[in-house]
């Protein structure tokens, strides 16, 4: 499965500046990729891996903002279709890999 965090979060002031760098710090430090500004995946073997990062993301989420964190298959991951410019991208594959916590 994988987890995806898209986040909307105010920058006007100094402050929400800060609060809104270490949100995505955090998702870095918990193993998220960004996959665009404001948009962090990562790939679980399980369900309750989701479950537990959900939780910490929740604990750790800013004051301010709009957070959305969705969870879907390997099989949904694949069919993303991705362009960089005018140019369409290779299709994504699921990674081979486990990982022990």
């Amino acid at each position: 499965m994988w987890l995806l965090v898209m986040f909307d979060l105010p920058v006007t002031q100094k402050a929400e500046r800060k609060e809104a760098a270490e949100f995505r710090n955090y998702l870095l430090d918990l193993g998220f990729e960004m996959a665009q500004f404001s948009v962090y995946m990562r790939f679980f073997t399980s369900a309750k891996q989701i479950e537990t990062c959900c939780q910490r993301i929740c604990a750790a989420l800013p004051k301010g903002g709009k957070v959305n964190i969705m969870q879907f298959t390997d099989k949904q991951y694949e069919k993303i279709i991705s362009f960089y410019g005018q140019v369409r991208q290779p299709e994504k594959s699921s990674p081979d890999q486990f990982e022990l916590f």
